[in-house]
């Protein structure tokens, strides 16, 4: 089979490399050619300079898959591809895009004759040797003619991915699954700040984490990585205490606002990274002004 990729960063070069150790064919595009080029060198991914390029060095019926942030550089080179290629062709989204920018999409291209699958990707960099989970949204034709490329991103041909359901389908449940790892990271972050809290103990705290992956019931991928972190850096030094969001948490508490659905644990794990970026500081400011202001409670000044 022959795919072509657009988005060849770190993610995206590593799917490329899965792929090629398959047999399958990748031509591929980004905006940075030394990193195909290098590709190219080390795997034998085949370089094009442009949209065009590409699309003429797939063979019809041609599969492109688009492997970029989500957002406006998305939108913009789904339109630029949906005007390039013929009825028959497929795209698939593999970005972190919202549900109903999928349903758009595949309505759109649709009305053109070309089909269109939504992907949600998990496995971050790690992907490559252990395989990528791929929640798949489209027609049941358009992921079938996919299951070459599937069955050789996911862990096994027959594990780690699932076709969802329509369009959008495979976007919405990645969203949920992101909003489910925001607040499971928030459990485990609280659980060792506790445990580092207890200074009389002198608790090894990457000895703990290593100790829970075997036989507990809180063991998982994310407490590997846990484990990781803390047995190479115990006490996280020359890590700042802020992490972002990549907006599918904010999306997934809004679609439970929506639904009616209570997610208090999500939502109290975005807000935890709100709070990382600074978001709560004035606030913060304001209790202390309150508890002076009724009590003469003293004020923590900060430096000139």
């Amino acid at each position: 089979m022959q795919l072509g990729m657009i988005g060849l960063g770190r993610m995206g070069a590593n799917m490329a490399r899965r792929l090629r150790r398959a047999g399958i064919e990748v031509v591929g595009h980004d905006r940075d050619a030394a990193l195909v080029a290098g590709l190219a060198a080390e795997c034998g991914v085949i370089p094009v300079s442009d949209l065009d390029a590409l699309v003429a060095a797939l063979t019809p019926p041609r599969s492109v898959w688009v492997m970029l942030p989500a957002g406006e550089i998305t939108t913009q080179t789904i339109a630029a591809l949906g005007a390039r290629l013929a009825p028959g062709d497929l795209l698939v989204d593999g970005a972190n895009g919202h549900y109903q920018d999928a349903m758009t999409r595949h309505a759109t291209l649709a009305a053109r004759g070309i089909d269109f699958v939504d992907a949600g990707v998990s496995g971050g960099v790690w992907g490559l040797d252990n395989g990528y989970g791929l929640m798949l949204g489209g027609d049941g034709l358009a992921v079938e003619r996919l299951r070459p490329v599937i069955e050789a991103l996911a862990p096994t041909s027959t594990s780690g991915w699932v076709h969802c359901g329509p369009a959008g389908a495979g976007h919405y449940v990645k969203m949920i699954h992101n909003g489910i790892e925001y607040g499971l990271m928030q459990a485990y972050a609280e659980g060792f700040a506790l445990l580092r809290a207890k200074g009389e103990f002198n608790l090894d705290l990457a000895e703990i984490a290593e100790s829970w992956r075997h036989g507990s019931v809180v063991r998982s991928w994310l407490l590997d990585l846990t484990a990781d972190a803390l047995a190479a850096n115990p006490a996280l030094i020359g890590i700042a205490p802020v992490v972002a969001d990549s907006g599918e948490g904010r999306w997934t508490a809004i679609e439970a606002i929506e639904r009616g659905v209570p997610a208090p644990v999500i939502g109290a794990a975005l807000n935890a990274r709100f709070s990382s970026q600074g978001a709560g500081d004035f606030g913060s400011r304001l209790l202390a002004a309150m508890r002076q202001a009724f009590g003469a409670h003293a004020v923590t000044r900060e430096a000139d």
